[in-house]
């Protein structure tokens, strides 16, 4: 049976036997039967190569370890709230935090990165996942948003549907008018700038 550590554009874990191409965590969500019982305990959410100097562990979702996580890409990654990993990631750990020293001046370090994401991805109080009214004509590519209910990819001139297994339906970009953005603002901004990395932005499905 397929563990629930798959992470929607939304930031909802699921159970899908489909892995992705990124990895990451946010801290242990899971008791010792392995069972998902929280969606984060700590603010550094994280994403990750799938492979790193040979480490493997001999068993997912391992009592007291942090909760292993599995995302289509890294726009879904991003969607959710996370950010490149600082040890497995360093050089676009590195490019990203240059990224936002530019758009957040007196922000440094990564506990002010994190601090400020977990702001825009979580409702004080409620821990309700929140959605950012941004306009169509400024969202870049690779960002997400909510349309029917569902995640949406934005990629040119579309819409590509979200999907376990990758992009499925495409629809016409809407224009004059807003989006319900499911990707935070101050990471909606780091992909204005023309984001790439060392891992897949978009899994090879968005290219239709």
């Amino acid at each position: 049976m397929p563990l629930r550590n798959r992470v929607t554009p939304l930031g909802e874990l699921i159970a899908t036997p489909e892995r992705g191409l990124v990895y990451g965590n946010r801290g242990c969500l899971h008791n010792d039967r392995g069972e998902v019982h929280r969606r984060f305990v700590t603010r550094r959410w994280i994403a990750c190569r799938l492979e790193f100097r040979g480490r493997r562990r001999p068993r997912l979702m391992a009592p007291g370890r942090y909760t292993e996580l599995f995302f289509l890409d890294e726009a879904t990654a991003l969607a959710a709230g996370h950010r490149p990993c600082a040890e497995c990631r360093r050089s676009d750990y590195n490019r990203f935090t240059d990224l936002w020293a530019a758009l957040h001046p007196r922000q440094t370090g990564a506990d002010a990165i994190d601090a400020q994401l977990h702001t825009e991805r979580v409702a004080a109080g409620t821990g309700e996942r929140l959605l950012h009214a941004v306009p169509y004509s400024e969202l870049p590519d690779g960002a997400f948003v909510l349309e029917g209910g569902r995640p949406h990819l934005v990629l040119g001139r579309q819409l590509l549907t979200w999907s376990p297994a990758g992009y499925t339906e495409r629809y016409r970009r809407p224009a004059n008018r807003d989006a319900a953005a499911v990707t935070p603002p101050s990471l909606i901004a780091i992909l204005r700038t023309g984001w790439t990395s060392e891992l897949p932005l978009l899994h090879p499905s968005a290219a239709g």
